[in-house]
């Protein structure tokens, strides 16, 4: 697994092995922390470099790879989109070059609801237009296309997972969300409680009911498991297929924070700011085609149980 260390590959690496699995990861530890990953299990390791991956999937005679080792901002992306495409796309080409190499034939990849960039309609179904509107969204797009032409010409066969907001932690407080800098709404949230620092709600003029943006919010052991039934899919002799992974409703910025408010007790801090560019105003996914091709459910995605998980993480780990 690369990415393995980090926020939702560190908990995918956790269900795995508790369902038998033998898990080897590759992180550079740019972003992941290596306390997430369990003794032994970890090789320092960036995805660019593909002689070592070549050599460390020959050693272990891995049989697939479950991919998240990417940049996720999409507001930095649209500062620095030179980064995304250099980590995100070649670093994605060259560990498709090491599989080849070493003969691995099976893929899950970490994509993103990005990809449809403003859709015309909710909730999104995987036949919508691809059109991103950031070299996030657009470095994942590229990635998929990659892993179109390496099925085609070499047979890897490959599932995308476009999902949407990962969140939440897991129940025991064990893993958690702990990007630097943080981006995402609601461990940002919680912060402003903890501090008593206003967090900034970018833009509260979009065409939506409250004017602030919509997302579809899932826990992210809900996200592992999608990796998993992916993972199974392919090595029971699935072939190559694109999935959203959401709960079909949304939530906006407003409702996160009330939601919050009503987990924790306390009134969250907030000012509002200009948009930031490349955000659509609501993004929300259907699932029908997960959960009628590959069983998937999601069991844990109620907005307070997120709220609540993450709550009891944060107040651990702050």
């Amino acid at each position: 697994m690369t990415g393995g260390a980090g926020y939702i590959g560190s908990h995918t690496v956790r269900l795995l092995l508790e369902r038998g699995y033998d898990v080897a990861v590759v992180d550079n530890l740019s972003k992941g922390y290596r306390q997430n990953v369990p003794a032994g299990l970890l090789h320092e390791m960036d995805v660019a470099s593909t002689s070592a991956l070549t050599g460390l999937m020959r050693q272990l005679k891995t049989e697939a790879v479950v991919h998240f080792a990417a940049f996720i901002a999409v507001g930095e992306s649209m500062a620095e989109p030179e980064r995304y495409f250099v980590n995100n796309v070649t670093g994605s080409l060259s560990l498709l070059s090491a599989m080849h190499a070493a003969g691995v034939k099976h893929l899950v990849f970490s994509s993103t609801a990005a990809v449809y960039g403003n859709p015309h309609a909710v909730p999104i179904l995987e036949t919508f237009p691809i059109q991103p509107m950031s070299p996030y969204g657009e470095s994942k797009v590229m990635v998929e296309t990659l892993l179109g032409w390496f099925d085609r010409i070499h047979h890897l066969t490959s599932v995308c997972l476009r999902y949407f907001n990962a969140a939440g932690s897991a129940p025991d407080g064990a893993l958690g969300e702990q990007h630097e800098p943080e981006t995402h709404l609601i461990p940002l949230v919680l912060r402003a409680v903890l501090s008593g620092k206003p967090v900034t709600i970018f833009g509260e003029d979009y065409d939506t009911p409250d004017g602030t943006c919509i997302r579809d919010y899932i826990h992210v052991e809900d996200l592992a498991e999608a990796h998993i039934l992916a993972l199974e899919y392919l090595l029971a002799g699935g072939s190559s297929d694109q999935f959203n992974v959401g709960t079909g409703s949304g939530h906006s910025v407003v409702e996160v924070i009330r939601a919050v408010e009503e987990v924790t007790g306390q009134k969250v801090p907030y000012v509002t700011g200009t948009r930031r560019e490349g955000d659509p105003a609501s993004l929300v996914a259907s699932s029908d085609k997960l959960q009628s091709k590959l069983g998937w459910q999601p069991r844990s995605s109620e907005l307070k149980t997120i709220v609540k998980h993450a709550w009891d993480f944060a107040r651990q780990h702050t």
